[in-house]
């Protein structure tokens, strides 16, 4: 799988910067130009980052690729959120300011929007409005991937992976999120090396020894960035900043409402787990995942890109 950076940088209008990277195989570049070749779009969970998608798009991608397939992959953007990953990096000072202290679901859904809609010129460089878009999200991504098609609708599909909504409102997920909270609260922000966060998520009594080895590598390396003033790793999304995204009182009702409106007028896949232990399917079945966007995808490659 091959793997390009790009980032777009803050504006007078928007000063944060958007960080993403481009996923595809050379086998996909005879897609160029085909235009109902899907290019994908994904959206990560809360805590992590953009490259926590790695394992199922390299995954997606052998599917794709085998004889006899009927999808058509042109290749894969995957979007930080700005509080998260690299973005959050990059942004550590305007982060701390009064507007974006407490950073929500809807501004990574208009995050999503801004790199999408920066044209040739600027960011990916690729006028996004002449692809055939499919978004894909998990967890806090499906949920700002359901409000961005809400406010501005480019996508042909989407495919919404363990969405923190209810149908019967915020009051049936508060036990969920509250439970969130306290975990972030509690979660150690400083490591002081990448080995050490491996050596102590590996560890059976740490959820996160259930994670698929390639996720934990991808998180030692991309959920931390070296601090110089601490002469350690500290957590790119900071537990303060995870903490009030959790409590993102719109960001848990909004995307019902968007749902309501979008699954109407385009193909909507819903992905659930069967056990109901929170939300890491991204995380601790990638291949699984990805075989289950596979069959989403073959099922609708006929399907033309929209018109936008």
């Amino acid at each position: 799988m091959l793997v390009e950076s790009y980032t777009l940088q803050p504006s007078s209008e928007y000063p944060l910067f958007i960080a993403a990277k481009r996923y595809w195989t050379p086998e996909f570049e005879r897609n160029a130009s085909n235009p109902s070749a899907q290019t994908l779009i994904v959206l990560h969970s809360t805590s992590f980052h953009k490259e926590s998608w790695e394992p199922a798009l390299e995954d997606l991608f052998r599917l794709a690729s085998q004889p006899g397939s009927k999808t058509v992959i042109r290749e894969a953007w995957a979007i930080d959120c700005p509080n998260h990953g690299e973005s959050a990096n990059l942004n550590h000072r305007a982060l701390r300011e009064p507007g974006f202290a407490k950073f929500s679901c809807e501004q990574y859904a208009h995050a999503a929007i801004r790199f999408l809609s920066a044209g040739p010129s600027h960011g990916a460089r690729v006028d996004f409005r002449r692809r055939n878009l499919v978004g894909i999200g998990h967890s806090l991504g499906a949920n700002a991937i359901l409000m961005l098609q809400n406010i501005k609708p480019i996508f042909s599909i989407l495919i919404i992976a363990e969405p923190m909504v209810s149908a019967t409102g915020r009051e049936s997920l508060r036990s969920v999120r509250d439970g969130l909270v306290e975990r972030a609260k509690k979660r150690q922000a400083f490591w002081p090396s990448q080995e050490a966060l491996k050596r102590a998520f590996v560890n059976p009594k740490n959820s996160a020894a259930k994670w698929d080895p390639r996720v934990l590598e991808l998180f030692a390396e991309h959920a931390l960035y070296w601090n110089p003033e601490l002469k350690g790793f500290s957590l790119c999304c900071t537990p303060q900043q995870e903490v009030a995204m959790y409590l993102d009182e719109e960001g848990l009702t909004n995307p019902v409402e968007a749902l309501n409106k979008v699954c109407h007028l385009i193909p909507v896949h819903l992905i659930l787990g069967e056990v109901p232990d929170l939300m890491f399917v991204l995380q601790e079945a990638p291949a699984l995942l990805a075989s289950h966007i596979f069959n989403v995808l073959s099922s609708n490659a006929s399907l033309p890109p929209p018109r936008l």
